[in-house]
């Protein structure tokens, strides 16, 4: 396959392989920006390979980093742009099941590529807008396929985040996985706890977001992979995920915030199972705070009061994504989304007094007290009882 225009990423990146060319290595596009040129999508990182070793690479360009030397990886920079260049490699065997024992420079392409995880990830494009292909990615993009390059069980065992991976492009691109890699991805599947959970945290939040999230939901079921994701055994339960299957045909999260949420605030846990979930995922403090303030109300939805809207406000865009996904009545949302539209106030920031101004026009004195007035007035505010005027208020607080 030959492109005669490439995207304007690439058209930039372009000088750098030609003067690597011109030194007398080889060098190319690789990866996920081929199989994002192909497919006509958005490319997002620009990935080069070389037959360069990376002395060599520093002594080509004036200007380079050291970022994973020990991989053979050197970021070149290039008026104002940072390229990533890593030596064609080939590896040993991964005896902790995540990352090979030792790597060895070589100066063939094809070596290099043969150790990638997917056909469809296994192209190379060279200056001159030609494709290489060694393992018919091509046909597997027409296919709609996730296949391993050589034999899956060989690439699983290398690393065993490649099965999170295989789910996360099924659903990012909506393509089936073909059936020898399906089955060794079935027969592995105990490897999956041998990796971080920082890791497949970020395989799982995009698999969520992926078109066809819900298939690879199904899938993950399918396979048996569900005991062996991070969390206590059976806490998540798979009909819980097939649920979410069902849900997710139409309409998929667009954040981790609504990733999470939708995964453990619709889950059925209580109160401690949610905060054990939170601490083993090792997500961020934002995450779990979000999780956390939405869960109960995602619980009661059809009977949360104004005061309840208030409390989870900051989040309304979250928490009506997350209702929608779930397949909420829309005639509840609008509700809920009018409500939080007439909130009179969106936090006890607004107010019209505060405590300085109470202790001020004698009305408290600081303490406790104090404290148990201004919340009496928040909430009179939220549930319209009073209007938020300085001199209503205070009348307000002297009754108490």
């Amino acid at each position: 396959m030959q492109f005669d225009e490439l995207p304007a990423q690439l058209v930039a990146a372009k000088p750098i392989l030609e003067k690597i060319n011109e030194a007398g290595f080889e060098a190319y596009f690789v990866g996920g920006c081929v199989r994002d040129m192909i497919l006509g999508e958005e490319l997002h990182d620009v990935d080069i390979a070389s037959s360069a070793y990376p002395e060599e690479i520093k002594e080509i360009f004036d200007k380079t980093v050291d970022t994973g030397i020990q991989h053979g990886t050197v970021m070149v920079l290039d008026h104002g742009e940072g390229y990533e260049i890593t030596t064609f490699r080939t590896e040993s065997t991964y005896t902790d099941f995540r990352r090979p024992d030792s790597v060895t420079f070589v100066r063939s392409l094809s070596e290099d590529l043969k150790r990638r995880d997917f056909t469809i990830n296994a192209f190379a494009l060279d200056a001159d807008g030609t494709v290489i292909d060694l393992f018919n990615g091509l046909d597997d993009l027409k296919k709609k396929q996730i296949r391993a390059v050589g034999k899956a069980k060989e690439r699983f065992t290398e690393d065993a985040l490649r099965m999170m991976r295989a789910l996360r492009f099924a659903a990012k691109l909506d393509f089936s996985i073909e059936e020898a890699t399906l089955e060794a991805l079935a027969e592995l599947a105990p490897n999956l706890e041998k990796i971080a959970v920082e890791r497949i945290q970020v395989e799982f939040e995009k698999m969520l977001m992926g078109q066809a999230a819900g298939r690879s939901l199904m899938t993950m079921v399918e396979v048996g992979l569900l005991p062996y994701f991070p969390g206590k055994t059976g806490r998540i339960k798979a009909s819980h995920l097939l649920e979410l299957a069902n849900y997710l045909q139409s309409a998929q999260p667009k954040n981790f915030a609504e990733v999470w949420t939708l995964y453990l605030a619709t889950a059925g846990l209580n109160a401690d199972e949610l905060q054990d979930e939170l601490r083993t995922w090792k997500l961020s403090r934002e995450v779990m705070s979000t999780v956390n303030r939405l869960a109960p109300a995602i619980e009661k939805v059809e009977g949360l009061s104004v005061w309840d809207l208030y409390q989870i406000n900051d989040l309304a865009e979250t928490f009506l994504s997350v209702l929608a996904i779930i397949g909420v009545d829309e005639s509840v949302r609008l509700s809920i989304a009018a409500q939080f539209d007439a909130l009179p106030i969106r936090s006890a920031k607004e107010l019209a007094v505060n405590g300085g101004a109470l202790i001020q026009a004698g009305i408290a004195k600081p303490g406790p007290a104090l404290g148990k007035i201004l919340s009496d007035i928040e909430q009179a505010v939220v549930n319209g009882q009073v209007e938020n005027e300085q001199a209503v208020l205070f009348d307000f607080a002297k009754g108490k």
